[in-house]
């Protein structure tokens, strides 16, 4: 073959790697461990877009790299394959869910396989296959039986169109992200996990995994550990009390003003006949918001007065009292004390309804914001104590009590609707809830059910399921007909890829022992706060009860990097709705699929969002024809000292970029040795052609293992990865910037391994560092090699 194709080249050793099974992950090897995982997908109708192989290439090339560094590399494919999305199809096109969903995976799973990614596809798993589910329901039994599981009235996001609950995050604006039509708060008996229990350890066990600080952050300010107090304002002319919690029990002199949440049973209590309209108002408007939006930093606060006043304990003050949205009725008590001078919500609070603003911390004024620590100041008998110390002072004087709250709320994980997990509880005729035998597990979901939304859980149409419980249970017995949140079918996937053909438990100890914890898990940000959270809590409880063994750590992804997002050519997110998406089938015909992965490995950072460009992917074509074309060339006798260099600072550096995700810069410096090769055609020899076609291999695998073939070097040639010689890789001068009293005054060019005389005589005979020391004594001259040059004089 004398023109690069990868029409031919890339199906052909697509099913080399089938027929050899070469990316099996062994069970019982004697090599080191790598598990390397993606947040695996869920099969929409659509099919994959050139945004959803960005983070599979990452994997690939890590996988492929650390198979070759030595170790028994596990990186599995599966599917999350329940959901709200596959139920709405079917009921747009009357095809069942599962059908569709199924013919769905069948197409990513020939796409993701023309990217020629090395999954261990006998380990594939799909959420919504009873083998499955069977373990999703077992791990709500041992939360049921431990009080993990239990049910209550809540308040919940309904979408009436979708005759469903919605998560949070399916709320956008206070509207339905799949219907657009707006989303009410309603009351309903639900199934919760008891999230709050594990507050603190989802907290403290943040500080030993290697995540991105933003996303470690975002955790931490969902599960909102707060510190403070709570302390009791009377309500003016009523026996009625105010219980707030506060994290600053210090700046109650500064208090002006109470808010209270709109849910808080002292609202319509308290309210004055003049405001009780405009109240009633807000109250209703509040309501059809979610949680997110209502807490949202970013939006301008919004708040109404109840004409109700309470009194400041501190100093018996008439404050004001206020309902705002922004206020939770779960978090603390429902209600807080505003101090504006000292709190930038407050602030902003007061500004816009123009309330009292009172400074009690030294450093803030009148009507200004103070965040910071300092003495107390117009506090009465505290004036002059340190505030932090008045924190405890203050709130045992006016009788109050320190105590610690969480923003984190139980995990609500009951759903309304047909295509999901069922719940393994069956109730009495009674009505008392009983878990489901383990015997009768799974559950399986019955199929004759109508699931055009109702209102009500689509399961209580099944006849099948009424029988079946009477059946196995008696006469009156009936199932819990609530389906469970897919979170719950993605929070403990990625133990099962440790064991996915087990029937006897969700995975063997041994197997779960050998590949735990994951070693880099990588998808996107937006999974930052509930997959990651719910899938830590996970692992912490069934560790708790014995099911994951200790040796594994405490957590479930050692480490975690997130990939940017990949816009269409116009700058927008890409949908089908604006008729921008840009299908990875047309580019690897067009292309083929080692230039997509290269293309969009070398895009730009990793993690940023970029822009699609159609004809920069061209670029990356031209490399892998100039590398096809250099190796139809006999290799010489040996490579020149030049080229030597140049290979082995490249080999140093993909090693590095790779190890940190610089995908990148990794492929500029290939693409530079490669115009070096092509440039003194005749100056390399056979082990350098093998050297740089392994660093190749895990970006362009299809073009790497013909050309492996191509020379006779055979396909073990990628089981090692290529070293490099470090005197080779040393730097013949670096630059180093000279101070002068500590500001830099010039520029020297210097040998890395200079002495510090000849660093002391180049800096100083640098024109303009002379300047500076001219006439001046040297006090002292400081040189860290290859970095600085610092020169104290005097005078």
């Amino acid at each position: 073959m004398n023109r690069y194709n990868p029409k031919e080249i890339e199906p052909k050793w697509q099913k080399y790697w089938e027929d050899n099974s070469s990316f099996r992950a062994a069970d019982d090897a004697k090599e080191e461990k790598n598990y390397v995982l993606d947040m695996f997908p869920y099969p929409s109708a659509n099919g994959l877009h050139v945004g959803h192989p960005e983070g599979y290439t990452a994997t690939d090339i890590l996988s492929r790299y650390r198979r070759m560094k030595g170790f028994n590399v596990l990186h599995p494919m599966g599917w999350d394959a329940f959901g709200l999305p596959a139920e709405n199809f079917a009921i747009k096109t009357g095809v069942h869910p599962d059908k569709s969903t199924h013919g769905n995976i069948t197409n990513f799973t020939r796409q993701i396989k023309s990217l020629g990614f090395s999954y261990d596809w006998e380990r594939e798993i799909d959420t919504s296959s009873p083998e499955y589910y069977r373990w999703t329901q077992w791990m709500f039994l041992q939360m049921f039986k431990n009080g993990l599981a239990y049910k209550k009235k809540a308040k919940v996001n309904w979408c009436n169109t979708c005759q469903t609950v919605l998560a949070n995050e399916q709320v956008i604006d206070g509207k339905c992200e799949r219907s657009k039509d707006e989303v009410i708060q309603k009351d309903l008996e639900q199934w919760f996990f008891k999230t709050t229990q594990y507050a603190d350890r989802l907290i403290d066990d943040l500080d030993t995994i290697d995540w991105p600080e933003p996303i470690k952050l975002m955790q931490r300010n969902w599960i909102g550990k707060s510190n403070g107090a709570e302390l009791s304002f009377t309500v003016k002319d009523s026996e009625d009390t105010i219980d707030v919690f506060t994290t600053r029990p210090d700046t109650l002199f500064g208090a002006t003003y109470i808010v209270l949440a709109p849910e808080h049973p002292l609202v319509r209590k308290i309210t004055t006949a003049d405001q009780k309209a405009v109240v009633e108002k807000y109250l209703e408007e509040a309501q059809k918001k979610s949680e997110l939006e209502r807490t949202d930093l970013a939006k301008e606060k919004s708040g109404v007065f109840t004409g109700a006043y309470a009194i400041n304990p501190a100093n018996n003050e008439e404050i004001p009292v206020w309902i705002a949205e922004y206020v939770l009725i779960e978090y603390g008590t429902g209600a807080i004390m505003a101090v504006p001078a000292h709190d930038e919500r407050d602030y902003e609070f007061a500004k816009k309804y123009d309330l009292k603003i009172v400074a009690v911390v030294e450093g803030g004024k009148e009507n200004n914001i103070f965040t910071g620590d300092g003495k107390l100041i117009a506090s009465g008998e505290f004036d002059g104590m340190d505030n932090k110390a008045a924190k405890a002072a203050i709130t045992k004087k006016m009788g109050g009590k320190l105590k610690t709250t969480y923003r984190l709320r139980d995990w609500l994980i009951s759903r309304q609707r047909y295509w999901g997990t069922p719940i393994p509880i069956v109730y009495d005729p009674e009505g008392n809830a009983h878990p489901v035998k383990e015997e009768h597990l799974p559950l399986k979901l019955p199929t004759d059910v109508d699931y055009t939304p109702k209102g009500t859980s689509p399961l209580g149409s099944s006849e099948s399921y009424k029988k079946l419980a009477e059946d196995l249970y008696g006469e009156g017995w009936y199932f819990e007909i609530d389906t469970m949140d897919t979170f719950v079918c993605s929070s403990w996937y990625y133990l099962r890829y440790c064991d996915p053909q087990n029937d006897k438990a969700f995975a063997d100890p041994d197997k779960l022992k050998q590949w735990l914890p994951v070693d880099m898990y990588v998808g996107g940000a937006e999974h930052a706060v509930l997959h990651l959270l719910y899938a830590r809590f996970f692992h912490k409880v069934l560790q708790d009860f014995g099911h994951i063994p200790k040796e594994v750590g405490v957590e479930p992804f050692a480490a975690l990097r997130n990939q940017g997002m990949i816009l269409a050519e116009d700058n927008q997110k890409m949908s089908k709705s604006r008729g921008n998406v840009i299908n990875p089938d047309e580019v690897i015909e067009e292309h083929g699929a080692d230039t997509l992965r290269l293309y969009e490995m070398f895009m730009g950072p990793f993690e940023d969002t970029k822009p699609w460009n159609t004809e920069s992917i061209k670029g990356t074509r031209r490399f892998l024809e100039r590398v096809f074309k250099i190796y139809q060339n006999e290799p010489a006798a040996e490579t020149s000292k030049d080229l030597q260099v140049v290979l082995h600072k490249t080999i140093q550096k993909v090693t590095e970029d790779i190890e940190n995700f610089k995908f990148n810069t990794a492929i500029a410096q290939m693409m530079v040795c490669s115009s070096e090769f092509q440039s003194n055609i005749d100056a390399f020899d056979e082990q350098s052609m093998k050297s740089f076609l392994q660093l190749v291999q895990p970006f362009a695998p299809h073009l790497a293992a013909e050309l492996a073939e191509l020379r006779g070097f055979g396909q073990e040639l990628f089981t090692t990865w290529p070293t490099f010689n470090p005197e080779l890789t040393k730097e013949s001068s670096v630059i180093v910037g000279v101070q002068v009293n500590g500001k830099i005054r010039g520029k020297i060019d210097i040998a890395p391994d200079a002495s510090e005389e000849d660093a002391q005589k180049l800096a100083t005979a640098n024109r303009n560092v002379a300047r500076y020391i001219e006439g001046k004594d040297i006090m002292k001259f400081i040189y860290i090699p290859g970095k600085i040059v610092n020169i104290v004089v005097k005078g």
